[in-house]
């Protein structure tokens, strides 16, 4: 199983961009997919995340300006980044717990990480 992340980029405090994670592979079925960050000297920390069923939670300094959606189909995950401040700057991870191939149980998938940049 592999994740792709796509999107991150440099933009300018108040503008926006959106992220999307696709997982490919021999995937069964997907569970929890999440974002996560990382800025610069500190912990990964999670942004959102969304369950198969479309419940979303969000870390509460991104509530009311990212979303977090899927798309079952696609094997894809979207974060739509509105009002970006310089303090959103980071790496961006994706996680995805996928069922892979046969097995009974769901395995945790990390992407590559597409970075952030916010400019005053």
């Amino acid at each position: 199983v592999q994740l792709q992340a796509f999107g991150g980029g440099l933009v300018q405090a108040g503008g926006f961009l959106r992220l999307s994670c696709t997982a490919s592979g021999r995937i069964y079925s997907i569970a929890d997919m999440g974002w996560y960050r990382q800025a610069p000297g500190k912990e990964r920390e999670v942004v959102a995340n969304i369950d198969r069923g479309g419940t979303t939670n969000y870390e509460d300094s991104v509530k009311g300006r990212f979303t977090i959606s899927r798309d079952n189909a696609k094997n894809t995950m979207y974060l739509q980044m509105n009002g970006l401040k310089v303090k959103d700057r980071a790496v961006h991870f994706c996680k995805m717990e996928c069922r892979v191939g046969f097995a009974f149980r769901y395995s945790e998938y990390w992407g590559q990480g597409t970075e952030v940049t916010v400019s005053s």
